[in-house]
């Protein structure tokens, strides 16, 4: 466990031991606190909520593995389970805040953390309150960043699609169309949960004008992230219809070019079975040289004309110029 206790307004850090950290959160007014926990598979041996005397029973959640996402009021602390996307993957950050401070957990390092220093550094906020309202924003903007990277490769595939088809690129759009999935499977909940909270919060008296303003600006946030991912979702079944509709025109042209062959040919064939058969009119009545090559080729030149004229007059073979 590495504890990370970052001093406000001066947005100072420094590493700090369990017990330091413990005692500077019950003795400051206004204090960040940041846990980076072992990697998964391994728990705690005590309840993270208890080593800094944040609460009892009702925080055992804090810093546990697979907790789903979450935002629940705890008397005077507000409990969250946040969603991050964090190097291709979506991982959680588990935060616990009141009016003096801000703690929150994790399990990969830099989650959030060089991000969130600099909007400290930059907007220098007043309050712990504040503060998390910049860590939700900024957790928002990992998905908004995700989504728009996404969003431009299945722009670049589609297009790249239409100058040469390649059987590689319907592979990586279904790996971007199950990312897009991803990315709104983990975010909605999360922010029907939160939305349900601060719905809650600013129909209260006494929750203070500016509070509010920031949770006006959050939710609007999120319904922006969450129209961009729906975006992405639109874009990537968008390029699957457009190659699908690639690979049906290719095969039009396979069945267009059979066509004009079997207009040519069918014909000619017939002539051909029909002519090799031992005819008592074959053999007795063609007897010269002249009789045979009128009979034998020119009626086949003639049905080969007959069908070119055929397929002319279909527009059968300009569709396929065309198409090539």
């Amino acid at each position: 466990m590495i504890v990370t206790v970052v001093s406000m307004p001066e947005a100072t850090s420094e590493r700090a031991g369990v017990t330091e950290a413990r005692r500077r959160l019950d003795a400051a007014r206004f204090l960040l606190v940041d846990v980076e926990l072992a990697q998964e598979g391994a728990e705690e041996t005590e309840p993270v909520a208890r080593l800094l005397g944040l609460g009892g029973e009702e925080l055992d959640w804090f810093g546990r593995t697979d907790e789903p996402v979450r935002a629940d009021f705890l008397g005077g602390l507000l409990g969250l389970v946040v969603p991050v996307v964090h190097d291709e993957r979506i991982v959680h950050v588990h935060a616990v805040a009141s009016d003096r401070f801000l703690v929150t957990a994790h399990r990969y390092p830099a989650v959030l953390a060089a991000h969130l220093m600099g909007d400290l550094r930059r907007e220098k906020p007043d309050d712990s309150v504040a503060v998390l309202f910049l860590m939700l924003q900024e957790a928002l903007t990992t998905f908004r960043r995700a989504a728009v990277a996404a969003l431009l490769e299945v722009e670049e595939l589609e297009d790249d699609m239409f100058q040469q088809r390649r059987p590689e690129q319907v592979y990586r759009l279904a790996q971007l169309r199950r990312r897009s999935a991803l990315l709104h499977h983990s975010l909605l909940p999360y922010v029907q949960v939160v939305d349900e909270v601060i719905t809650r919060r600013l129909m209260s008296r006494d929750f203070p004008e500016e509070r509010q303003r920031l949770a006006r600006e959050f939710q609007h946030a999120a319904r922006t992230v969450l129209t961009t991912i729906e975006t992405l979702q639109d874009a990537s079944r968008r390029a699957f219809a457009s190659y699908s509709s690639l690979v049906a025109g290719e095969q039009n042209t396979v069945i267009n070019r059979l066509a004009i062959v079997s207009v040519i040919f069918l014909p000619l064939s017939f002539l051909t079975g029909f002519f090799g058969m031992n005819f008592t009119f074959l053999t007795d009545k063609l007897e010269t040289r002249d009789e045979f090559w009128l009979i034998a080729v020119g009626l086949q030149v003639a049905v080969l004309c007959s069908s070119l004229y055929a397929l002319h007059r279909t527009r059968i073979w300009r569709r396929l110029q065309d198409e090539d």
